[in-house]
């Protein structure tokens, strides 16, 4: 992604939702522009938006458009770069639905106020602006301005702001023009990093049609039409319909059989995409969100999207046995369309089980089943997604060995099994074994097979988040020995060393913002409390108090219902997934029972 529109409600102001995709922007530095979108509704403030963008988000918010009246009376925007006034016309369906006309008495000053802190925001990407900024502000051209905003935003020193009502087409086509002016093109970001998958060494693909094709695949959509959509995002060379990629995931090669310009859900057919451009392809056979498409000559590995893991799960069965399928095949695509939904069948009870981040998602699929498949279900009690992981690092020795008649299995390894290095998630291998006495082609296996046995922990049979194991000596046998014998061996001593290492569960912890009427807030606190909660931060917004609080997951089922009851229907909450941490043993104690009555070990009851 080269920049991003964030949109703001001129009501609502800065949810917790904007602030973690906020972060998530500046993280992978991604330039922004600011959209305060209806100001329409009763309670708009454009400028408490600009400033909670500015406290909460700490970004150096600037105003480029200021709004004409607000709530009914809002009628258009004042554009400050060009100091014109843009009165919209919403019985006017056209693109073009607004009269230009001068800025409105009542308010030069502020637009006075907000061109000069503009200005002044900008000045230092332009030299010409500095000089003119305090000779004869008034020289200053509007170009000088747009170039030196530009230079500022991709340099992520300003975010312009601007606003509308896009349900009523006021302020959108400003927006887009502010897209095209300030965000960066593909030229402007100049190149990608990738990896070469055949050397393990950095390559870079500069954006350029003469450069070998490269692209990522960023979402996945299925169309009733055309079927399996992919949309692609080329950073180099050409792609032209009918043509074949190669996935590097799967090191296998896809045909692109047709490729379409999107136009929301609206296909038109291409024949060929370039470097910077965005398009959506179909043929493909396997192809996922976040895979790396690229010329089978030159091969290269783009960095990947990393989408958190599931914490919550819902057991569901069709009402119809005739459903069945239906059901199966639904439940197929809209995995495909979202990484962060999972199926998976619990191989005790034979039931389905949905995951997803949170209740809201799993209601959103469940009524996504019925509403575009036409599938009724029964679902179950949602279920906590707990995790496994252990505490001290043990050595331990492993022989697999069978023998019915003729060839036998044999596998000799000692591991050393402790908790991952900090900021490592899922298995981290580490090969000391010297003098072959394992031979190299067996040493995958041995990572094989510990890879798959994080899939089900000792305690309870849930994931184990993260696991270092250093293979350090073994042993084999001329003609017993093969490579299932060192995976199964693998595995056999996941389960007999992690007891040994004082496993725990963790659970999942979210981060939860109520906001309230005062005259509720001894109520909400006193739930959260009883709810283990831990309050963060309290905070006033007018006449309600916001309450920031971390909340166990397990603990807030039906949530939602409890709160409208003890606010009389006046407070509102937000969730989102916040981390991992241990469940107290009283807790784990019953997961553990709850999960197959397991033994509970004694370090974990004291």
């Amino acid at each position: 992604m080269d920049g991003t529109v964030a949109t703001f409600c001129a009501v609502g102001r800065v949810q917790p939702q904007s602030e973690t995709v906020w972060r998530q922007a500046d993280k992978y530095r991604v330039p922004k522009i600011a959209y305060v979108n209806k100001m329409d509704r009763v309670g708009a403030d454009f400028n408490a938006v600009v400033e909670e963008i500015r406290g909460k988000l700490g970004a150096n918010a600037i105003p480029i458009a200021l709004p004409i009246g607000a709530e009914d009376k809002f009628e258009g925007i004042v554009d400050l770069i060009a100091q014109k006034a843009y009165y919209y016309n919403q019985d006017d369906k056209s693109l073009v639905n607004y009269d230009v006309r001068e800025i409105p008495a009542s308010m030069t000053d502020e637009v006075e106020e907000w061109r000069g802190k503009l200005i002044e925001a900008v000045a230092e990407y332009n030299d010409s602006i500095l000089e003119k900024f305090f000779d004869n502000p008034d020289s200053i051209s509007n170009e000088e301005v747009i170039d030196a905003l530009r230079k500022a935003t991709i340099d992520m020193a300003v975010v312009p702001v601007t606003c509308g009502s896009s349900f009523k087409n006021k302020g959108v086509q400003f927006l887009l023009d502010s897209v095209m002016r300030f965000l960066p093109s593909p030229l402007d970001i100049g190149h990608v990093k990738g990896v070469n998958p055949e050397t393990d060494k950095e390559e870079i693909r500069k954006t350029d049609i003469k450069e070998p094709f490269c692209g990522l695949v960023f979402k996945i959509a299925t169309d009733p039409f055309v079927g399996r959509l992919a949309y692609i995002r080329a950073y180099s060379g050409k792609l032209e319909a009918g043509s074949y990629v190669l996935n590097t995931r799967s090191d296998k090669k896809e045909r692109v059989a047709r490729l379409y310009q999107m136009h929301s859900n609206k296909q038109n057919p291409i024949d060929f995409v370039e470097a910077g451009d965005i398009c959506a392809a179909v043929g493909f056979k396997d192809l996922r969100t976040g895979d790396t498409i690229c010329l089978d000559s030159k091969p290269i590995v783009l960095e990947s999207i990393t989408f958190p893991d599931p914490v919550i799960g819902l057991a569901v069965e069709p009402k119809t046995q005739k459903d069945l399928d239906k059901l199966g095949m639904a439940l197929s695509k809209l995995s495909e369309e979202d990484p962060t939904f999972t199926v998976r069948t619990d191989h005790e009870t034979g039931q389905t089980v949905i995951s997803g981040m949170g209740e809201l998602h799993l209601e959103i699929i469940v009524d996504r089943l019925r509403r575009e498949f036409g599938v009724e279900i029964n679902q179950g009690a949602p279920q906590v997604n707990y995790k496994e992981a252990i505490r001290s690092t043990v050595q331990h020795r492993e022989v697999f060995k069978k023998q019915t008649g003729g060839r036998g299995k044999f596998a000799d390894i000692i591991v050393e099994i402790g908790p991952a290095d900090e900021g490592v998630t899922g298995l981290q291998f580490i090969d000391e074994v010297k003098g072959g006495n394992i031979p190299r082609e067996y040493i995958p296996s041995v990572e094989k097979g510990f890879k798959a046995a994080l899939a089900n922990g000792v305690l309870a049979g849930y994931e184990v988040t993260s696991l270092k194991v250093v293979l350090k000596d073994g042993s084999f046998h001329a003609v017993d020995s093969d490579a299932l014998s060192f995976e199964i061996c693998a595995r056999q001593a996941f389960r007999k060393a992690c007891p040994k290492a004082n496993p725990y569960i963790q659970e999942p912890i979210m981060s939860l913002e109520v906001v309230t009427p005062e005259d509720y807030l001894g109520d909400v606190i006193g739930d959260l409390n009883k709810r283990r909660g831990q309050i963060n931060n309290m905070d006033s917004k007018g006449n309600a108090r916001i309450v920031k609080a971390k909340v166990p997951l397990s603990e807030q089922f039906g949530y939602v219902t409890i709160l409208r009851t003890l606010s009389s229907g006046r407070a509102t909450s937000t969730m989102e997934f916040s981390h991992y941490t241990e469940l107290p043993a009283n807790l784990a104690k019953e997961v553990i029972e709850k999960a197959g009555g397991k033994k509970f070990d004694s370090d974990l009851d004291e």
